[in-house]
Formats: structure tokens, C-alpha cells, sequence
């Protein structure tokens, strides 16, 4: 890694520290639907790269499934749409310094993000796995010991990865998920650990790489990130995705950006 990309890792994780620590000390305060119609405008903290969940469009504007589901919440709120940008470490400090009203972030629901926030019922889902080029032998996790293996901070694939991987395993954290996957193509790290869309976009980008699934961590069902306090708007949160999930309009948005229909969305996860 070059010194200015490793300044720039820096800098962005001193960003990330500095957030969370504003937002541990920093009282969040609840807002309800009927205080952003008031206001006129939702504000939602989405990620830009990470398409086609969520990146940008030829006109650098934020585009994806995630934003589309942003769209379609403003209009149901009949507001304007304020896009944030978000990375994985900054998002969730973000929603508790106020900054945004809630988060559309290809959020995985977990147990520890439970603690802090709450979650809407799930209205997208993703297959977290570990993935390398096809020469490399790795049947499961005891493989993980011989290679570097890549993250991205804060991500799902970075608890579940440093939760499985043996006792000194090297594990290097990225910032977002485009470095993470620059990190594979660049030889940096040999083994990613990653979602279905990592995958897909790496054998889009380099099919010469033969990248490959090893063995799958989770499959993750995504949810809308609220504070804990915002009670009305989860509640109004959850009546939307409902409602979008039976009336089809969801399922359009899917096959839109992955191109199949949604059928069904799995249920929220035991925590």
C-alpha cells in the first residue's frame, strides 16, 4: 500500500473515531414522521460504493436499489430526499449524532449494531461469504491462517471473518468496500471476505482473477437503521416496507438493479 493511500486509510479512520465519539456523548433525540413532513425533507445516509445496492450514477449522483427505496419512502412521507453519504465505520455514529433521520445502508441486522440502534423489518438481503482466486486451497476457516485476508472495517464480513479466522491470522481492515475489493486486485490481500456483490463485481471487473466463493459465513438480511427513541417512525418504517414488499413495488426495485423479482423476505433474525 503507498503512503498516500495508507495517510488517507488514517485520516478517514481518525474521521470514524472522532464521529463515535460524538455520538457516545452526544444525547440523540427522537423525530417522527409527522416532524419530517413538517420539515419537508427525509434525511437518509446511504453508502456510495457499493452498487448496485448503492453508488454513483454517470452524473455522480448517489444511485441504486438502496437509494430507490429512499425515493420511495420520501414520496410515501410526501417530502423531499436529502442523500448523506456514509461509509461502514461512520454510518451508524451518524444516525446518533442526529445527522441523519435514518439509515438505508445495506445494514445488517447483528446483535452488537443491536445494542446501539434499532432495525425495521428487512427489506433487502445479501450472502456474506469468503471468497479467493480459485488456485488457492481454502476448504474452511483452519485455511485462513496460511493467507492475508482483507475487510472491510465495521462490515458484517468483519465480525464474522475475525470471529472464525485462527489466532493470528493477518486481517487487513479497509475503509469501503471499493479499496477492499482494489486490495484483491492489486494483490495486496489473497482472500476477501466479502457479499455476493463483491463476488459479482470482481469477476465482472477481472474474470482473469478467478475469483470464487470458499465457504459461505451468513446470509444477511439487511434493515432500515433507526435510533431507539424514534419509536413512531420505525413503526411507520415497518408499515412501509410492508406494504411495498405485498404490493409488488419492492420487488420491481430488485429486479430494476439484480434482475430477478423478490418473492418473499426472510424473516428478522433471533438476536
Amino acid at each position: 500500500m503507498n503512503i498516500a493511500r495508507r495517510l488517507a486509510g488514517i485520516a478517514l479512520s481518525v474521521t470514524a473515531a472522532v464521529v463515535l465519539t460524538a455520538a457516545l456523548s452526544s444525547p440523540s433525540y427522537a423525530v417522527t414522521p409527522d416532524e419530517i413532513k413538517a420539515r419537508g425533507t427525509l434525511i437518509v445516509g446511504v453508502l456510495t460504493d457499493f452498487p448496485p445496492y448503492a453508488g454513483m450514477d454517470d452524473k455522480q449522483n448517489p444511485a441504486g436499489y438502496d437509494v430507490d427505496v429512499s425515493n420511495l419512502m420520501a414520496q410515501n412521507l410526501g417530502v423531499k430526499l436529502e442523500l448523506i453519504p456514509v461509509t461502514g465505520p461512520n454510518r451508524i455514529p451518524y444516525l446518533l449524532t442526529n445527522r441523519i433521520d435514518m439509515l438505508v445502508a445495506t445494514l445488517g441486522v447483528t446483535a452488537e449494531r443491536a445494542k446501539q440502534i434499532a432495525f425495521s423489518n428487512p427489506y433487502s438481503t445479501l450472502d456474506i461469504m469468503v471468497m479467493a482466486p480459485k488456485r488457492l486451497d481454502i476448504k474452511g476457516p483452519a485455511d485462513l491462517a496460511k493467507y492475508i485476508i482483507g475487510v472491510t472495517r465495521a462490515g458484517s464480513q468483519d465480525t464474522l471473518v475475525s470471529a472464525i479466522a485462527p489466532q493470528g491470522t493477518k486481517i487487513l481492515r479497509y475503509d469501503d468496500d471499493s479499496v477492499s475489493m482494489q486490495a484483491v486486485i492489486s494483490g495486496q490481500i489473497e482472500v476477501l471476505g466479502g457479499s455476493n456483490i463483491h463476488l459479482a463485481t470482481l469477476i465482472k471487473r477481472r474474470p482473469d482473477l478467478n475469483v470464487e466463493e470458499k465457504f459461505p459465513l451468513r446470509a444477511q438480511v439487511n434493515s432500515v437503521g433507526l435510533r431507539k427513541a424514534d419509536t413512531a417512525l420505525l413503526q411507520w418504517t415497518n408499515a412501509f416496507i410492508d406494504k411495498i414488499l405485498a404490493d409488488g413495488r419492492l420487488s420491481k426495485i430488485h429486479e430494476k438493479w439484480f434482475g430477478t423479482p423478490i418473492k418473499s423476505m426472510p424473516p428478522m433474525p433471533q438476536l
